[in-house]
Parts: C-alpha cells; sequence; structure tokens
C-alpha cells in the first residue's frame, strides 16, 4: 500500500482488507501507537490476502478485535463520527449531516462522557414519557367512556329492577286469578244444578196435556188435501183456455204492426220524390252561374306570350343555379380536403406534445423542485433580458433514443435538470427567486459569453471510422444554441467520439493510436490520462447506465414545419369560407327569383285552364239533371196499392176479434167453479190453523221446557268440567300436588290482591302495559352493570399509578434535562465564539446555534450551522445543495477548528478537506489549522492533502511528512535517511558559496 492515503487506511479499520496489501504478496502489517499513561498502547494487525481476515496484537500480544475496539473506545477513539476522522471520500456526507447527526457526532466528540449519556437517556425518558402520557390519555378516555356507558347501563338497570317488580306482580295475580275463577265457577255450578231440577219437573206435566189436540189436527188435514187436488185440476185447464186468448191477442197485435209498416213505406217514397225535386231547382241554378262565369272568361286576352317569357327567364335561372351549384360543390369538396388535413396536423402536434408532456412528467417525478421552478419560470420570463433555456434533458432531443445513454452517462444528472442562461444576472435572479425565496433545490449554468456550439472536432470522425467510430456525441443529438454551446465547452461533447463493439475488440490499439481523452464503446465509457510525473497512460473504463430521461424523441423540425402548414391551411380556409359566403348569397337570390317565376306562371296556367273547368262542370251537371229526371215516381198508384193490402189485413182482424171473446166467456165460466172450490178449502185452513195454532202454542212451551232443561243439564256438566279443570290450573299455577293445600304465604299475599276477576284483570292489564315499556332489558344488563363497574375501580386504580409514574418519570426528565441541557448550551456557545471568529478573520459571516423545534422532543435537538460568504446575501443553512463544494469545505473545516481545543479524542484527522477551495481562502483556512491545532491543550491533529501553497506559515510543533510515490522510486532496503541528510548539507553549502 503507496501513497498518502496509507496513513488514512492504517487508522481507520476497513473490510476487505485483502485489497491493501501490495501486489504480489501474501500479507500486510499495520502497526499504531497510542499515548497512554503509564504505558503506551501498540496495536497490530495483520491481514491475510488468502482468506481475507486480520490478526490482532496488543503490545506484542495476540487478542481480538473486540478487545481493541473496547481499547480503542476508553481512549474515546470514534473513527465513525465525521468531527473526528473525516477521510477524504466523507468530506461532502459531513455537509449532509442532518442537524440532529452533527449534535450527537459534536456531543461524542468533545462533549463530556456523561452529555451523550444524558441525551440518550433524555430520547429514551421522552419515548416512554410520551408512551406513558398516551397510555394515560387512552385510559383516561377509556375510563370516561366505560363511565358513560355503565352511567346508560345505570338507567337500564334502574329500569330492570322496576320492570321486575311489575313482572312479579303480575306473577302473583296470574296465580290468584285460577283460584278466583274456580270459586266464582264453583257458586255458579250450585246455582244451575238447583234450576235444572225444577225444569225437569215442568216438562213431565206439559207432556200429559198435550194428546187429544194432535190427533183433531191430523183429521183437518186429510180433508184439507182432497180440496186442494180439485183446486189444481180447475186450475190447470184455466191455464190452458187462457194460452189460447194470449195467442189469438198476439195475431192482432202483428196484424197491426204490419198496417204500420205499410203506411211507413209509402211515406218514405214520398220523402224521396220530393228530395229528387229540389235537387234538379238546384242543379239548374248552379248550370246558370257556370254559364255566367264561362261568359265572362271569354273575354280575357291572350296568356301564352306571358307564359313563354316566364319560361324563357326559368330556363336561364335554372343554369345559372347549375354553374353555382357546381361551384359551391367544388369549394366545399376543398374546405373538407383542407380541414382533413388540419385535423391530421393538429393530432400529429398533439402527439408530439404528449411527448414532451411525458418527458416533464418524468422530470416532476424524480425531481419535484425542478418542475416547481420549470412552472415558475415558465410564467415570469419577462423577469429576464436575455434567453434562457428550460432543464437541458428537456430540450434535448435524440435523433436515435439508442443513443441516449451515451449522453445521459457522459452529462451529469445534476446538469442534465440545469436551467441553462445566457446572462449571469439572469440566472442570479432566477437562483434568488427559487432558492432563496422559495427554498427549491435546483440547478443553474451559464453560458460562455463567447459560443462554442460551432467548435469543431480535433479531427475529423472520418479518419476514426477504421477503429468503429462512427460519430461524435454533439451529432447524436438537437438542442438550442445557448445549450449547445454549454455543452460543448464544459463537456466536449463536440471532440468525444461514440464507437461499435469493433472499438471495444481493439481499445488498446485505439488508446495508444488515437491519443483520446475519452471515449465510448457500444456498452462502455474509457476515460484516459496521462501521469504528470511520469508521463504513463493510465485507462479506465466503467459500464454505461441505462438511459432514463432522453428516450422520448421529439422532431423539433417535424413540429416547425407542421405549424407552419397549419397556418397555411387555417389562411386557405379563411379565404374559402369567404369565397363560400359569396355563392350560398348567390345560390339563395336566385332560388328566391326562381320561386317567383314559377308562382307567376302558376298563376297564368291557372287563368288560361279555368275555362275547361267550367265546361267540364256544366256538362256533368246536365247529366246530373237527366239521371234525376229518369228515377220520378208515381205518388198516386203507390197510395192506392197501399189501401189495398190494409183492407186485406183489416177482414183477418175481424176473424181472430171473434175467436178471442169465445175464448173469454169459456175461462170466466171456469173462474166461477175454481172460486167456490177455494172457499171452501180456505173454511178447513182456517180450521186447520186454529187448531195448529193452539198446538203449537203447547209444543212451544213444551219445547222451551225440553230446551230450558237440556241447557240447565249441559251448563251443570260444563261447570263442573270447568271447576276440575280451573281447580287443576290453579294448583299448577301454585304449583301445588293434587291433595296439597294452598301454602300460607299464598294466602298471605293473595289477601292483600283483589277479589273479583274484574279487579284482577284490570289491574293485571294495567302491571303488564307498565312492563311492556321496559322493551330491550334482560338480565344480561344487570350482569354487565356491575361488571363494568369492578373495571372502573379497577381502570381508576391503574391511572392513577400510570400518572404516578408519568409524575415520576417528567420529574427523572427535568433533572437529566437541567444536567445535560445547560452543559450543552455552554458547549455550543463556545463551539459559536470560536467558528464566529474565524468566519470574521475571513471577512465572512458564520454561525453555529442549538436548534429547538419542540422543547420536549430531544430526538430533535440539532446543531445548524449558517453561513454568510458575500455581503450581498443572508446567512444560510449549511446543507449539501446551497452552498458550493469549496464553500462547504471551508465551512466543515472551520467548525473542526472550532471544535479542536475543545476535543477530548486523542487525535483528529482530516484528509483532502483543501481540494474544492481557492488559494485566498486555503491560505487562510490553513493558518487558522496551524494556530489552533499547534496550542498545548489541543490533540494530536493529521492533515493530509496532496498540495500545499508555497510561503505557508508554519510551526515547529508541526511535522510535515512527504509520501513519495512512483516507478522511479527507492525500494526500502535502500533507504537511508543520514545519506539524504548529508547530501541535502553540501547542496546547502554549494548554494551559500
Amino acid at each position: 500500500m503507496r501513497g498518502k492515503s496509507c496513513l488514512i487506511s492504517a487508522i481507520s479499520l476497513y473490510d476487505k482488507v485483502g485489497l491493501f496489501v501490495k501486489q504480489g504478496c501474501l500479507k500486510g502489517v499495520v502497526e499504531i501507537e497510542l499515548s497512554k499513561a503509564p504505558e503506551n498502547i501498540i496495536i497490530t494487525r495483520e491481514m491475510q490476502v488468502v482468506n481475507n481476515t486480520s490478526t490482532w496484537f496488543i503490545n506484542r500480544k495476540p487478542t481480538t478485535l473486540k478487545t481493541v475496539e473496547e481499547q480503542v473506545a476508553a481512549l474515546n477513539i470514534q473513527m465513525d463520527n465525521l468531527c473526528q476522522f473525516l477521510p477524504q471520500d466523507r468530506v461532502g456526507e459531513f455537509a449532509r449531516l442532518t442537524k440532529v447527526e452533527l449534535l450527537e457526532a459534536t456531543e461524542k466528540s468533545i462533549g463530556p462522557p456523561e452529555m451523550y449519556k444524558y441525551h440518550c437517556e433524555l430520547k429514551n425518558f421522552r419515548d416512554k414519557e410520551r408512551e406513558l402520557e398516551n397510555l394515560c390519555k387512552d385510559k383516561a378516555y377509556s375510563l370516561e367512556k366505560m363511565k358513560q356507558r355503565v352511567e346508560r347501563y345505570k338507567q337500564d338497570v334502574e329500569r330492570y329492577h322496576e320492570c321486575k317488580r311489575h313482572l312479579d306482580l303480575i306473577d302473583m295475580l296470574q296465580r290468584k286469578r285460577p283460584w278466583v275463577e274456580y270459586e266464582t265457577v264453583r257458586q255458579q255450578h250450585e246455582e244451575v244444578k238447583q234450576i235444572r231440577d225444577q225444569a225437569r219437573e215442568e216438562l213431565k206435566n206439559l207432556k200429559e196435556m198435550q194428546s187429544p189436540l194432535v190427533k183433531k189436527i191430523q183429521e183437518t188435514v186429510e180433508s184439507f188435501k182432497i180440496l186442494d187436488k180439485k183446486i189444481k185440476c180447475m186450475a190447470g185447464e184455466i191455464k190452458e183456455v187462457s194460452q189460447k186468448c194470449k195467442q189469438k191477442q198476439d195475431a192482432l197485435e202483428m196484424k197491426d204492426k204490419q198496417i204500420e209498416e205499410i203506411n211507413q213505406a209509402f211515406r218514405m217514397k214520398k220523402d224521396e220524390e220530393m228530395d229528387r225535386r229540389k235537387k234538379i231547382i238546384s242543379a239548374h241554378k248552379m248550370i246558370e252561374e257556370w254559364n255566367d262565369e264561362l261568359h265572362t272568361a271569354s273575354n280575357c286576352e291572350n296568356l301564352q306570350p306571358q307564359i313563354d317569357a316566364v319560361n324563357n327567364e326559368l330556363k336561364h335561372l335554372q343554369g345559372e343555379r347549375a354553374n353555382i351549384e357546381s361551384d359551391i360543390s367544388d369549394v366545399t369538396t376543398e374546405k373538407n380536403n383542407q380541414e382533413r388535413e388540419k385535423r391530421r396536423i393538429i393530432d400529429r402536434i398533439e402527439q408530439l406534445n404528449n411527448i414532451m408532456s411525458m418527458k416533464e412528467e418524468t422530470l416532476r417525478g424524480k425531481y419535484q423542485d425542478t418542475h416547481s421552478a420549470l412552472m415558475w419560470l415558465r410564467k415570469n420570463k419577462d423577469k429576464f433580458k436575455k434567453t434562457v433555456c428550460e432543464p437541458i434533458m428537456l430540450v434535448i432531443n435524440m435523433k436515435d433514443s439508442r443513443h441516449a445513454k451515451y449522453i445521459e452517462n457522459h452529462i451529469p444528472v445534476n446538469d442534465l435538470k440545469a436551467f441553462v442562461f445566457e446572462s449571469p444576472e439572469d440566472m442570479d435572479t432566477f437562483l434568488v427567486e427559487t432558492r432563496d425565496h422559495q427554498k427549491l433545490r435546483v440547478n443553474a449554468v451559464c453560458a460562455p459569453a463567447v459560443s462554442c456550439a460551432g467548435n469543431l472536432p480535433s479531427r475529423p470522425i472520418e479518419e476514426l471510422h477504421q477503429y468503429g467510430f462512427f460519430s461524435y456525441l454533439r451529432e447524436l443529438f438537437d438542442a438550442p444554441l445557448l445549450v449547445m454551446s454549454y455543452l460543448c465547452y464544459q463537456y466536449r461533447i463536440h471532440d468525444v467520439p461514440v464507437g461499435t463493439e469493433k472499438t471495444r475488440n481493439m481499445i488498446e490499439k485505439v488508446i495508444q493510436e488515437t491519443k483520446l481523452k475519452q471515449l465510448y464503446t457500444a456498452e462502455e465509457r474509457y476515460t484516459v490520462k496521462v501521469s504528470a510525473y511520469t508521463n504513463l497512460t493510465f485507462c479506465s473504463n466503467v459500464s454505461l447506465r441505462a438511459a432514463q430521461f432522453l428516450t422520448n424523441l421529439v422532431d423539433t423540425d417535424e413540429r416547425q414545419q407542421l405549424e407552419k402548414q397549419q397556418q397555411g391551411i387555417n389562411c386557405t380556409l379563411q379565404s374559402l369560407d369567404t369565397q363560400l359566403t359569396t355563392l350560398l348569397e348567390r345560390h339563395k337570390h336566385l332560388e328566391r327569383r326562381d320561386n317567383e317565376l314559377r308562382q307567376q306562371k302558376k298563376e297564368l296556367l291557372e287563368r288560361g285552364n279555368k275555362r275547361r273547368q267550367l265546361e267540364s262542370k256544366i256538362a256533368v251537371k246536365y247529366d246530373s239533371i237527366k239521371q234525376l229526371e229518369q228515377d220520378a215516381i208515381n205518388l198516386e198508384e203507390e197510395s192506392q196499392k197501399a189501401n189495398v193490402k190494409i183492407k186485406e189485413i183489416n177482414t183477418q182482424k175481424a176473424r181472430l176479434v171473434s175467436e178471442l171473446m169465445h175464448l173469454i166467456k169459456h175461462c170466466v165460466s171456469l173462474n166461477m167453479l175454481k172460486t167456490d172450490l177455494v172457499l171452501q178449502s180456505t173454511a178447513v185452513a182456517a180450521e186447520k190453523n186454529k187448531l195448529e195454532l193452539e198446538y203449537k202454542a203447547a209444543s212451544t212451551q213444551l219445547r222451551a221446557s225440553e230446551q230450558t232443561f237440556c241447557e240447565l243439564d249441559e251448563k251443570k256438566r260444563v261447570l263442573t268440567e270447568n271447576c276440575r279443570a280451573l281447580l287443576k290450573k290453579a294448583r299448577q299455577m301454585c304449583k301445588l300436588g293434587p291433595d296439597q293445600l294452598l301454602p300460607k304465604e299464598f294466602q298471605t299475599a293473595f289477601q292483600d290482591l283483589p277479589n273479583t276477576l274484574e279487579e284482577i284483570d284490570a289491574l293485571l292489564n294495567e302491571e303488564k302495559c307498565r312492563a311492556s315499556c321496559f322493551t330491550g332489558l334482560n338480565v344480561v344488563v344487570v350482569e354487565e352493570y356491575n361488571k363494568q363497574t369492578e373495571e372502573i375501580q379497577q381502570l381508576i386504580e391503574d391511572l392513577e399509578e400510570k400518572k404516578k409514574e408519568l409524575d415520576n418519570y417528567k420529574q427523572n426528565i427535568s433533572q437529566v434535562k437541567e444536567r445535560w441541557l445547560n452543559p450543552l448550551k455552554s458547549l455550543i456557545e463556545k463551539i459559536n465564539e470560536k467558528f464566529s471568529n474565524f468566519f470574521s478573520s475571513m471577512q465572512c459571516v458564520g454561525e453555529v446555534d442549538l436548534h429547538v423545534e419542540n422543547e420536549d422532543e430531544y430526538d430533535k435537538y440539532g446543531i445548524r450551522i449558517r453561513v454568510k460568504f458575500h455581503s450581498s446575501t443572508e446567512l444560510h443553512e449549511l446543507t449539501p445543495y446551497h452552498q458550493s463544494g469549496g464553500e462547504k469545505s471551508v465551512s466543515t473545516m472551520l467548525y473542526l477548528l472550532a471544535l479542536q481545543e475543545l476535543n477530548k479524542c486523542p487525535f483528529r484527522v482530516v484528509d483532502e478537506i483543501n481540494q474544492g477551495m481557492d488559494p485566498v481562502n486555503e491560505r487562510r483556512v490553513f493558518e487558522m489549522v496551524v494556530k489552533t491545532a499547534c496550542k498545548e491543550s489541543t490533540s494530536q491533529y493529521f492533515l493530509v492533502t496532496p498540495k500545499l501553497l508555497q510561503n505557508l506559515t508554519y510551526n515547529d510543533k508541526m511535522t510535515v511528512l512527504f509520501v513519495y510515490n512512483g516507478p522511479r522510486m527507492l525500494e526500502t532496503n535502500q533507504w537511508n535517511l543520514k545519506s539524504f541528510c548529508r547530501q541535502r548539507r553540501r547542496l546547502g553549502k554549494m548554494d551559500e558559496q
């Protein structure tokens, strides 16, 4: 292991230790001696290449890595603390430390041992306190909820007990009711039994008195049957004669109807003849009117010349209309073609815009701040005097998406998302607005004053074709001149060739013969460097990353051409619309004139056809009159025919009347005989009815007595069964056996209850109504109430216990906070004082303070570093993005110097921190390092650097070690320090002479 980095590598405990052993050797040894009273500690490490392991020794004795780490920790050496050990590859990481991480690193580095311990305890205490607070809140919330729930349960429980009282009373009423029912029915049974016995004696007496009356009724019924049979025979004969009379009456009515039909037919013929005569008179009148009109029309002039003139003008108009319609069709067709072409162009422009939108969406998804700045720029372009280009990744348009990987691997992402400005003043305006005001992390670059977009490559690409190169990077894409100028100036894209797999296969030859500094093959990037000391060539290569941002292609030339075509089409469409409007107006005018001429022609033709129409109507009307005269009716002849028919029908009616009178006389004599029989039957029926009434009265009384007896007997039987059933039910309700008496407790309870069914039922209904109001209640409510009450009491005790525990934690936190925060504030004030002094000596401003968002959130306490390097700006927090690399290095170095005098560690290491500084700041920082590190009270300080400025200030307490490395270096066994010193003295004397 050679070079200045060997010191850093020897101190730090790296993994993969085999990589640090000199090539060709099997093992390497690192030995470090640490100062410690009363005896120094020598730590030795043997690194094996074969199995990549290490063997550890302390003071030449074998030990373990854990023991070594314990010894190192006991000396307060923290290799992972950037405030103590800052290697070259972690300088940027220091600026990326959060405020919290910086505070912890500072506490570990310069604070007393208990400070970081107290800080950790506070964070743990705070976590426990927060946990207890949340637990107390949860328990208090649960307690309140449970109290509310129990309060609701309490009402339900009270309602449950009240309901239970009603239910118990209902139960007792239901037990007593069967006994009251039984006693009531038993008394009714005794009463019915006495009445039934009396009814049995009355029934026996009535049956003995009814026998003679039954015999008389039977004799009267036989006489009534004989008379009734005779009356029915007489009624049949009368019915037969009556039917014959009815037939004769129907025949007479039919003859009257025939006479009426004959008279009606004659009246209809008479009306028809009168109507015919009126039609003839009306037709003659219309013919006279039409003859007058025909005479008038014969005197009109000849209309044919006027009709011919109208026809000629119509023919001319039709020709002109045809021409205009043809022109309209042509213009419309052309307009439709232009609109289709316009839609095609709009669709294509939309496709190109969609590609740009996709690129913007990619930018927004990966770099939200850059996208926000882009939106602001588009709205505020008027604030800039010269050209401003949007982020490079948006304005670059690849000619072939397969080549995007070369550009993305060549140009860093920070520049791909950078805005490009022509004027530095515009860039400052942009950065002040986006970084200072909007707090956006954006990148911006300024193009060179003299455009480099047209720079020529060192050699034509044709000379490189033999090596497989096909293009320079610049020719792979299109971009605005401002962006192309910046990329040519910054990354020399005009002089970096791109090759193929052929180039990769002959890469050694390519590097030797072309002397190219950078080149690309199909999948790799090669960088060639020449040592300034040995003139040897070093080559490194990396695989190309896949493209992420530039794969979406937008053809800007096509887009511009499409926009020009769209403008031309819009002009053409406007001209076509004007032509079409003129043609349509002319067409409407001709159409109106055509309608007017056609109406005029129609009127002339109607005037010419009117005479023919009148003559035709008169001829038709004469034919109609002739037909009406032929249809005349002879009314006198029709009247004679009707009278003959009526006379014949009257003769038939006289014969029917004579027959009807004979039948009526016969029917009257039969009715008189029937009347005598009916009178006899009526007398017998009256006697029978009289007897039946007497029998019925006696029978009714008998039946009533029998029914009364049966009803009383049935009632007694029912009451007997009811008594048995009610007694059984009453015993069951009280859960008594068949021979068991009613217990005294029931007798006592029954005495306080009503003694009648009506009162019991009224009270029972009242209690049931009251109980029915208590819905949704059951014994589970009471059980849950008792359970919840017990849980509330337990929860109150738990809550009091947790509150006491929380109070104890708060007291402990207050004590630990006082022991931690006061020394911490004092320590940061000291750091701030030294840090501010260092910055003041450089005509800059710097501050260090304790950043607190919430006094109780100890895991968010942090150290905030704020710096200002220019008088025109404000103090800004040190971040990985706001300050430049040199500013971050200066800030980091001065903060470490501020810790130097307060440091509790044995030594500190800073590696190549001056690399990004300008000479002025580097000299100032070096002088501060010398002044601070050479004080008596400070720890050992290692400053590793690849170079030093001339005429720097040194101190006697400094040791300068030069590390030489290269192919002309002496081997270790040839190194002779004394010989070198003698030779240097001789050279010094020669210089003096």
